[in-house]
């Protein structure tokens, strides 16, 4: 990195963390720090819904998830525009009308306090692992590519968010996400033309795409009924449904972004304006993965993107089977070069000969996998703690290798702005929730406002330290953003079934509930463990499992339906 990375690096981020303490210097209650004022406008609310869900896993991953697998993964975001439709309808009004701080304590008000007792730690167990993750997504990964000590990168992280988290609560959360939202869309669309133009002159946008699909990365759609596929358009639409309107409707860390609107209108808009933007944007963003993709088959590639484990392998026994399998990389990387830029000249092809360059292009990529796969197994073979996958890897090692100066620490500033801006609001969410529905609910004393506020601080903090210790515990899985999704799927069927029985099954009551919620927590917790189905799906069992047990459990009760105060 140059002088000029660094200065635009370090002032992006100084920049945010400034303003966030600046704007909300004058969060001196609880309504404030919590509700952020009640006064935010649609679009602060949907950018800020927006940059609580991109993460850095987001701009690490995603690209990476493109890069290997292809535009499939748009499908897992195909029922975010329904789940948006009914939290507009139903979650939106009841939370407002209640006037609520978080989400939890409206269960509260329909079954008891044990219920949202528990729900509301259930919610504080999976957000507090991811927060961890999101910490820890990019420090590992800057750390490896760069070599910057990992428990420092994780610390320095987790502190520039806890600065203006502490200091301004769900406000500076706000007011921040729209610049950090602005620094990440600036850098992805950067990202993207300068891709395009540096590859070959005669390689146009379309040629791109046509060996891109060659290659199957422009497959979006998958009507299939394989169980086993993770991404289809039906594990999208159902499965997607069931966890997005968990997240959006359930999870405080959402919840809370549209709650600090002004009025019912103004949350409804703002979910709207992140609802039509979303699956474009999560598309752009799979889109400069297989750009990048595009663009190795014309540049040197590495066998592994993961400097470290090439290090270690190369430093390993393993050496020479690993330079060999270097140099056959290398050979059918040529082959392909030379092959797409033979396709790529010519103006006309008919489709006979079309269907011999594909069959040709396909057979060195399989043939080019199977290389790359042989290598992970040596990776493997050095170091059981070398991580041979290397999709998180892939678009950090084009910004680091091919950008030009300036914008390598644009990118970079993307990067940790994603990080800031998720992991602020999950530890915004997280303390807000420790505070009234556990510390302030079940606090027998009477306290000052003053004292809840500072204790919203002090909780604020001690999450952003778990967060912090859990991130420099954490192994890199096999890709960052479904490990994030596959936490959220073990725990949010079970709570959207709690809040779908609250909404429209009256006849259940609070004791149903709660017996229901702990058996069918215990049995997506075995159904995960036992891998018997895709983690998209646990969304749908749990929400399923815990209304049907429920239903039951009342249905051998002689005690009365309970009256909802909605």
């Amino acid at each position: 990195m140059e002088l000029i990375d660094w200065i635009i690096l370090i002032g992006t981020i100084a920049f945010i963390v400034w303003y966030g303490v600046y704007q909300s210097r004058g969060s001196s209650n609880v309504e404030d720090y919590v509700g952020g004022g009640k006064d935010a406008r649609w679009w602060t609310i949907g950018l800020s819904v927006m940059a609580t869900q991109a993460s850095a896993i987001t701009f690490l991953s995603t690209p990476g998830q493109a890069y290997h697998d292809g535009m499939g993964f748009v499908q897992f975001y195909f029922g975010l525009p329904i789940a948006i439709v009914i939290i507009c309808i139903v979650f939106i009004p009841i939370y407002h009308r209640l006037k609520v701080y978080t989400a939890y304590e409206y269960l509260e008000s329909r079954f008891d306090q044990k219920t949202r007792t528990l729900t509301a730690i259930l919610f504080l167990i999976q957000r507090g692992l991811a927060a961890g993750i999101t910490i820890f997504a990019p420090a590992i990964v800057l750390s490896a590519v760069l070599g910057w000590n990992l428990t420092y990168l994780t610390i320095a992280i987790g502190v520039l968010v806890i600065i203006y988290t502490v200091s301004g609560g769900t406000k500076a959360v706000s007011v921040t996400h729209k610049q950090q939202m602005a620094v990440i869309l600036t850098g992805m669309f950067v990202a993207f033309f300068i891709i395009l133009s540096y590859l070959p002159e005669e390689v146009t946008f379309t040629k791109a795409l046509e060996i891109a699909g060659t290659s199957g990365k422009m497959d979006i759609l998958d009507f299939g009924f394989d169980f086993n596929n993770r991404y289809t358009i039906w594990s999208g639409i159902i499965g997607g449904t069931f966890l997005m309107l968990s997240y959006f409707g359930t999870d405080q860390s959402q919840v809370q972004r549209y709650l600090s609107g002004g009025s019912v209108r103004e949350s409804q808009l703002g979910m709207i304006f992140n609802g039509l933007l979303k699956v474009p944007l999560q598309f752009f963003i799979l889109l400069v993965g297989v750009m990048v993709f595009v663009f190795y088959q014309f540049n040197p590639a590495p066998l592994n993107f993961n400097p470290a484990a090439t290090e270690t392998v190369l430093n390993s026994d393993y050496a020479e089977q690993y330079k060999d399998l270097m140099l056959e990389h290398d050979d059918v990387q040529e082959k392909k070069k030379e092959l797409g830029l033979e396709y790529a000249s010519i103006t006309s092809l008919d489709e006979t000969e079309t269907a011999n360059f594909r069959e040709q292009y396909s057979a060195l990529e399989k043939e080019q996998f199977a290389i790359r796969e042989e290598a992970k197994t040596f990776i493997d073979a050095s170091d059981v703690k070398a991580e041979s996958n290397d999709k998180d890897y892939v678009f950090i090692h084009f910004i680091l290798n091919n950008l030009p100066r300036g914008f390598i620490g644009l990118l970079l500033a993307v990067i940790l702005s994603a990080a800031m801006s998720s992991t602020a609001s999950e530890l915004n969410a997280l303390a807000s929730t420790t505070v009234i529905d556990l510390y302030r609910r079940n606090h027998k004393e009477n306290k000052s406002d003053e004292h809840y506020l500072a204790a919203s601080k002090w909780f604020t903090l001690m999450w952003g330290a778990i967060a912090i210790l859990f991130a420099s515990l954490a192994d890199l899985f096999d890709n960052l953003i479904q490990l994030v999704n596959i936490i959220g799927s073990i725990f949010y069927g079970n709570v959207l079934g709690i809040f779908l029985l609250a909404f429209f099954i009256k006849y259940v009551r609070s004791n149903a509930v709660f017996i229901a919620a702990i058996i069918t927590q215990i049995i997506v917790i075995i159904v995960f463990k036992m891998d018997i189905m895709p983690y998209l799906w646990l969304n749908v069992l749990g929400c399923v499992l815990v209304m049907s047990i429920a239903l039951l459990i009342q249905l051998f009760r002689n005690d009365k339906p309970q009256v909802s105060t909605t």
